[in-house]
């Protein structure tokens, strides 16, 4: 069915992003997932290649100091139609992605950090958001109202993205996480980008009926680094398509643990993630969320336990719940920012609401305006 339907948009020279991107999108019927590619499992898939990647790049235990396995054992794949395009499946260690759930719950939403509420909520408001919000979600209530945890859409580090101007700017700066350094560091390293600099973060938070509209990330300065992307939680779909709207985008899952790599050719194609996958009744965790380390932390390493009690939190959050961090170097090496930004970086958004992170759904034009007062952006229309 997608086949034919693809093949129809390209006759007409439509929008075939836009129309797969809704295909995935529908609810009701929901969408046939048969043709989305699955790396977890023995992937045989004409477009999927396994990728060895130079496990000398990074000795195992500067892997394992960010809670990740031997670089010769980490699970990679490319497409054939994708140049620069990497997927590695869950390289992980067990229960080191605990300690980045948390990061993104806890600690990355804290000020100086910017984050979508402070689009209509004062700083005084918007200073504890973890404090604020874990009573209510240790209750079992099947009703009530909304955390401000569960109200977040969007959080920026370093180099803080200004959604308006589709710009980044010297003026507008927080010292970068340190933790998410060294792991960003160490995955770049791995695939071949030693050096890397972790200047700017976008830390998206996807709620069951949330979406990521279809956009090219274009702003930083310097498209040389890849983007990297860390996904946790429930399973998404992504799409990855070409330099035009009128390319058939590949479809592929992302699990918990995952991480994607654009480089080359491939840092510029249109994205989007349509939809989030419902959890099983059986397993509405994903197992390997609830491994704990197996190991005592090495020595110098990145990875801190989580108590039972932040825990508790986390999981009870995840469980309608998606969390992925993005990764990018906005400046090449003696760059800097023009005196005047109003050209450049400029990013080819699809959607016209603030941010590109979307709550699409079948009536989204008459809740457009109220979540934009809750969460500070607009759906894709």
């Amino acid at each position: 069915m997608l086949g034919k339907m693809a093949a129809s948009v390209l006759e007409h020279g439509e929008d075939q992003f836009r129309n797969i991107f809704r295909l995935y999108r529908r609810r009701n019927p929901p969408p046939d997932l048969s043709q989305v590619i699955d790396f977890s499992r023995n992937v045989q898939h004409e477009q999927v290649f396994a990728t060895e990647l130079d496990s000398s790049r990074v000795h195992d235990e500067a892997a394992s100091r960010a809670g990740l396995r031997p670089v010769k054992d980490w699970r990679a794949f490319s497409l054939q139609t994708h140049p620069g395009f990497l997927f590695i499946s869950n390289p992980f260690l067990p229960g080191s992605q605990q300690h980045w759930v948390k990061q993104c719950l806890k600690a990355y939403p804290q000020k100086p950090n910017v984050c979508n509420l402070d689009m209509h909520m004062s700083p005084a408001e918007t200073e504890n958001i973890w404090e604020r919000s874990v009573d209510s979600i240790r209750k079992k209530e099947k009703s009530r109202p909304k955390t401000l945890l569960e109200k977040l859409r969007w959080v920026t580090l370093g180099y803080h993205y200004n959604w308006d101007t589709k710009t980044y700017s010297a003026d507008h700066f927080t010292p970068f996480p340190q933790d998410l350094h060294s792991l960003s560091e160490t995955v770049a390293a791995a695939c071949g980008f030693p050096g890397f600099k972790s200047e700017a973060g976008i830390l998206n938070y996807y709620r069951s009926d949330s979406s990521l509209g279809i956009h090219v990330d274009e702003s930083e300065l310097n498209h040389t680094f890849p983007l990297l992307s860390y996904s946790f939680g429930q399973t998404a779909v992504f799409l990855l398509g070409g330099t035009k709207r009128q390319d058939p985008p590949t479809a592929m899952f992302m699990r918990s643990g995952d991480i994607m790599v654009m480089s080359g050719s491939s840092r510029l194609l249109y994205h989007a993630v349509p939809c989030i996958i419902p959890a099983p009744a059986a397993q509405p965790l994903p197992p390997c969320l609830d491994q704990r380390q197996e190991k005592q932390p090495v020595s110098g390493g990145i990875i801190q336990g989580v108590s039972e009690e932040d825990w508790e939190v986390c999981s009870r959050y995840l469980l309608t719940s998606r969390v992925n961090m993005t990764v990018r170097q906005v400046l090449g090496a003696g760059q800097t920012f023009p005196t005047t930004q109003s050209a450049a970086g400029e990013s080819r958004e699809v959607s016209e609401s603030r941010s590109g992170y979307d709550e699409e759904s079948e009536d989204a034009a008459q809740n457009a305006k109220k979540r934009k007062n809750e969460s500070g952006y607009e759906a894709d229309s």
